[in-house]
């Protein structure tokens, strides 16, 4: 039978919209968002996914305020209207494509709730589709957009109800959609004898007052480069094309003993030459395998199948050793406060390295910063 997307001509494949147009189980469309106050003290990470090929649909939110983090997700089986992006008391209403979204989380009883209102502050730009391959088969190969913003609202944690208002408190977001893993586990195949040797990633989406900033690159063990894209985006209202700041050069700032990054410094170059440097410094961290369903969460994967209407939360202790030492082996997404050309920006710094990178003089999983 047909869904109500099928009335739209929107169609890329001789199918209804109720299917993608490959059948490969790691098929995925999914948002992602982030929200905080400048400070540092309290950052929101959440999002949503639907996963067309394993019939399921999730969400997750996490926050993290002080040395406490309260994670909540919500899981059930994906319906035929995929117009209706909500999962148990989770959902997210468009009130304006590409502008303007409504997110809302009752799921006050696991320590989280939300109702807040996301405003573009610039036009969301498509990304270069990111094309990843290992050992013969393809990992990723998916598209995203991203877009910097405010939000208005309010901002339950614990029991606290925190005023949510556009003046102060700012974000990143996107949305992608492809092939990535996700799920139950699949049998390593070859890579089970040929692993991975490190992976390395920089995600750098900054709003400045006249301008936004997306910096994504990904290297392998030996530095090559898998993903270069890093742009400028104006206000719509000036009718200038992003513009490209060429192949930059980065330095992680890492915490001493860890991997943990305390900033970066970013080398651009722009039209003529031109050198820019962007630094940017983190204020708190949100790690996302912890709680979110991303890679090396030991609780849950995005996808994976754990029944009808469920609903679950935890927390983490950050002044737990154990805790901390678990996150040199995942993505961290952190309150990023960026300079670029004496103006101030805000957003999100995203970094993740494990393993061996010898441009960073990482050897192997277990070394870390001097």
């Amino acid at each position: 039978m047909p869904v109500p997307l099928d009335e739209y001509p929107i169609h890329q494949a001789p199918l209804s919209i109720a299917h993608m147009d490959t059948s490969d189980r790691n098929g995925y469309d999914r948002c992602y968002w982030n929200a905080h106050d400048r400070t540092g003290d309290i950052f929101l990470v959440t999002g949503l996914g639907l996963y067309p090929n394993l019939g399921v649909i999730d969400a997750f939110a996490a926050v993290r305020t002080g040395d406490r983090q309260f994670s909540i997700r919500t899981s059930d089986a994906l319906g035929d209207d995929r117009m209706k992006q909500e999962v148990g008391p989770y959902r997210i209403e468009v009130i304006e494509p590409l502008h303007k979204l409504r997110l809302i989380c009752d799921a006050d009883d696991h320590g989280i709730g939300f109702d807040m209102t996301w405003e573009g502050s610039f036009p969301a730009l498509d990304e270069t589709r990111h094309v990843w391959r290992r050992n013969g088969r393809i990992t990723l190969d998916a598209q995203r957009f991203a877009q910097v913003g405010t939000w208005s609202g309010e901002l339950r944690v614990d029991g606290a109800r925190h005023e949510v208002t556009p003046d102060t408190w700012l974000g990143t977001r996107d949305r992608s959609w492809g092939i990535r893993p996700v799920g139950e586990a699949e049998p390593p195949g070859r890579a089970g004898d040929e692993p991975i040797e490190g992976f390395w990633w920089t995600y750098i989406p900054m709003r400045f007052e006249d301008f936004a900033l997306i910096v994504i690159i990904q290297e392998e063990a030996d530095g090559t480069r898998v993903m270069n894209d890093v742009r400028r985006v104006f206000p719509a209202s000036s009718g200038r094309p992003p513009e490209q700041l060429g192949w930059p050069e980065v330095d992680i700032h890492y915490q001493s003993g860890t991997r943990i990054p305390t900033g970066a410094t970013v080398y651009l170059q722009a039209r003529g030459r031109k050198e820019l440097t962007l630094e940017v410094e983190s204020l708190g961290y949100v790690p996302l395998n912890l709680g979110t369903g991303y890679g090396g969460d030991p609780a849950w994967t995005h996808g994976e199948w754990r029944g009808h209407g469920l609903v679950e939360g935890a927390q983490y202790d950050f002044s737990d050793p154990a805790v901390v030492g678990g996150l040199a082996f995942g993505l961290i997404d952190h309150v990023g406060r960026a300079t670029l050309e004496g103006q101030e920006g805000w957003g999100l710094f995203e970094h993740g390295c494990f393993g061996r990178h010898e441009p960073s003089g990482f050897t192997d999983f277990m070394s870390v910063a001097p």
